[in-house]
């Protein structure tokens, strides 16, 4: 061998042992890789991806809420429900069987849905109502928007605000929630002929609604998201 071979062989024999000791050497116990996939199949309470989820209705795991055994019982649903009341005893009744459920995540969810629900009912968008109502409340929606598309009517709906969304009863009957909203909101709703004249409303005044909606999730289910079963108004 020439000089140069020998000093190439040097360096490579030392960058060699220098990269050895910057990576280290497998052992037979390290970790295997994570995988992201596999962990999102897995991984409890993450929705499908083609489910909508209703925001708020999953606790952020990366937040050090307090738990339910620290919080004193008096103040454990203070601001939603009195002690003692049925509603704080339905609360108890959800969390005994779902820990990660926070009824004000909950509430901020349900806002959400309430507005989104109200204007996909007026657009007649069915697709938007399917993922967030029940089968029973989708086919009395569905029947009203058929009325409408038949007689060539279209609903134009504004909220102008939504004032207030307070828990009225909770309960758990078989594997479900059921969670009830008092809704107390204004808007602005009109519908028209096919000529554009009013058959109903008037896009001018702002009306004051209240709404009682029940949502429910089956609580031994990995799909976090509640869904629309029942609905009624207060004059």
């Amino acid at each position: 061998m020439d000089i140069y071979t020998i000093i190439f062989l040097a360096l490579a024999v030392f960058i060699f042992l220098r990269l050895r000791n910057v990576l280290g050497q497998r052992t037979g116990t390290e970790r295997p890789p994570f995988d992201r996939a596999t962990a999102r199949d897995v991984a409890p309470g993450v929705p499908d991806s083609n489910v909508v989820q209703m925001p708020g209705s999953v606790i952020d795991q990366t937040t050090s809420a307090p738990t339910a055994d620290v919080i004193p019982p008096t103040d454990r649903w203070k601001g939603l429900a009195e002690p003692g009341t049925p509603l704080a005893h339905g609360l108890d009744a959800v969390v005994a069987q779902d820990s990660s459920f926070d009824p004000r995540h909950f509430l901020t969810g349900a806002r959400g849905a309430y507005e989104m629900i109200v204007l996909a009912f007026a657009n007649g968008d069915r697709h938007a109502l399917k993922d967030l109502l029940s089968s029973e409340v989708f086919e009395s929606f569905d029947a009203v928007i058929k009325d409408r598309e038949k007689n060539e009517q279209k609903t134009e709906t504004r909220f102008v605000s939504i004032d207030k969304a307070e828990l009225t009863s909770a309960e758990v009957r078989d594997r479900a929630a059921q969670l009830t909203v008092r809704f107390v909101s204004q808007m602005i709703s009109v519908t028209r002929d096919k000529t554009g004249a009013i058959v109903d409303g008037n896009p001018e005044k702002v009306t004051d609604i209240t709404d009682v909606w029940t949502f429910a999730r089956d609580i031994t289910s990995r799909d976090p998201n509640w869904k629309l079963v029942g609905t009624g108004s207060v004059q």
